[in-house]
């Protein structure tokens, strides 16, 4: 009878063994490297680039923060040569692309700042955005309060300035959306906000990279509204 025991053992170990193996062939290994969403793709580098930028471009913003962003577009001539020496410094950058990525960070960060959610807004925020934002979900937790966010459009994303200062670029976006934002008590009463009319935001982020780093993505480091 103990043989039997023994051997049964014997057997369950090894079909439990089996199937960890094809779990992992199937889902694969978390090694602690996996690869980080890209917000912000980059072209490949050009042989040669001898064309000028005419391109302009847009985007949106959230909350009310510090340190401010300019919120004076420059004229479009300026913006061009502007994104023609940040063009020169990386020259994998892409207007249009980096637009994408901003659209993207913008309904990002404005779910996670409504959900409250600090986690998922620290790799996308500088030191200086996120306390203010941090501070914010936390008065709102404090105070017993949620916001809704409902019926976010962006509608207009352009770039307003851009530069390059050393190794730092960074491109100023004018963000137009129209977005329900209601804020309730605990009592779920309204303490701010109209729950049936849209509002249209229009926001200047301003948006920073290191022209060297590896890490395609850029970080939010000043926001204004206009």
């Amino acid at each position: 009878m103990g043989d039997f025991q023994y051997f049964d053992i014997i057997l369950f170990a090894m079909i439990a063994a089996f199937l960890v193996l094809r779990l992992r062939s199937v889902l694969g290994r978390r090694t602690g490297n996996e690869r980080r969403r890209d917000l912000f793709p980059r072209r490949p580098p050009p042989i040669s680039d001898k064309h000028g930028i005419d391109q302009v471009a847009t985007a949106n913003g959230v909350d009310k923060t510090i340190p401010r962003a300019d919120s004076v577009a420059q004229p479009a001539a300026t913006v061009a040569e502007g994104i023609n020496r940040i063009r020169r410094a990386d020259p994998g950058f892409d207007p249009a692309q980096f637009l994408a990525g901003a659209r993207v960070a913008f309904e990002m960060i404005v779910t996670a700042f409504t959900k409250g959610d600090k986690a998922a807004l620290r790799p996308l925020l500088a030191d200086e955005v996120f306390r203010p934002f941090a501070h914010s979900i936390d008065k709102r937790v404090a105070a017993k309060e949620t916001v809704e966010t409902r019926d976010l459009k962006l509608d207009d994303c352009e770039i307003v300035e851009a530069d390059v200062n050393g190794r730092t670029a960074r491109v100023t976006v004018r963000l137009v959306s129209h977005q329900i934002t209601v804020t309730r008590a605990m009592d779920g009463s309204i303490v701010d906000g109209d729950p049936d009319q849209p509002v249209e935001k229009t926001d200047y982020w301003t948006f920073a990279r290191d022209t060297r780093s590896t890490n395609p993505n850029w970080m939010l480091v000043a926001t204004n509204s206009g």
